[in-house]
C-alpha cells in the first residue's frame, strides 16, 4: 500500500464514511472526501486487499446491481488505532497553531502600539 496516497487521514475520512454510509457509491465517498475517483478506488481496493473492508453486492432497484462497502472486524479495529493517530497529529497542529497565533497577537501589539506613538 503507497503510505503517502493512504495517509491516516485519508483512512480515517475513509472509515467513517463507509461505516456511516456503506451503501454510498465510489463516485459518491470521492465526492465527500473530497478526491478523484481514481483515488478513491484504489484506497478501496487497497483497503479491500488487506481485509478492513469488505464490498458486497445489493440491489437498489429491479434494474441496477450496487455494491456496499462493510468494515471488517479488521477494519474497525484498525479505524481505532487510525482515530487516535489522526487525533494526536490534529492535537499537535492545533498547539502548534495557539502558539503561532500567540506570537502574531504579540508581533500586532507592538507594531499597534508603535503606530499610536508615532
Amino acid at each position: 500500500m503507497n503510505d503517502s496516497v493512504l495517509t491516516d487521514e485519508t483512512r480515517y475520512r475513509l472509515f467513517k464514511l463507509v461505516e456511516e454510509h456503506p451503501e454510498m457509491s465510489q463516485r459518491e465517498l470521492a465526492q465527500a472526501m473530497g478526491v478523484s475517483v481514481g483515488k478513491l478506488n484504489y484506497c478501496l481496493k487497497a483497503l479491500i486487499n488487506v481485509g478492513m473492508i469488505k464490498m458486497g453486492n445489493f440491489t437498489r432497484s429491479s434494474h441496477k446491481l450496487g455494491y456496499v462497502y462493510i468494515l471488517t472486524p479488521k477494519g474497525i479495529a484498525e479505524k481505532s488505532r487510525v482515530t487516535a493517530r489522526f487525533l494526536a497529529r490534529k492535537e499537535a497542529e492545533y498547539e502548534e497553531l495557539k502558539a503561532e497565533i500567540e506570537v502574531l497577537r504579540t508581533e500586532a501589539n507592538i507594531a499597534q502600539s508603535a503606530d499610536t506613538r508615532s
